[in-house]
């Protein structure tokens, strides 16, 4: 019978911790991060996906190119930003995966 309570207890516990960790998102600006400069293909896909982004969430996207060292910058820039959602990285995968062997 005790094990029953504190099965229920813990059950209890698991799931409106749960309920209380949810905010709303997006609350704040989203930053997308391009490593490649403005005006080419990469910006262009960017700016057309952060305005239809935009519509959707209802919270601005702003589009940060750090173009430089083959996308290390933006890459460098990503790493350090805070985990919570609000940078997002645009990034060519054949030059992602070709910085790591370098």
């Amino acid at each position: 019978m005790l094990l029953r309570h504190w099965f229920a207890a813990f059950c209890f516990a698991a799931c409106g911790g749960a309920a209380l960790a949810q905010a709303d998102y997006p609350s704040k600006p989203i930053r997308l991060v391009v490593g490649f400069a403005a005006g080419g293909i990469s910006d262009v896909l960017a700016r057309a996906l952060a305005a239809k982004l935009s519509q959707n969430i209802g919270q601005q996207v702003i589009v940060d190119n750090k173009p430089g060292a083959g996308t290390t910058i933006a890459g460098d820039l990503m790493a350090k930003s805070a985990p919570d959602g609000y940078t997002l990285w645009l990034h060519d995968i054949t030059t992602h995966a070709i910085n790591a062997s370098l």
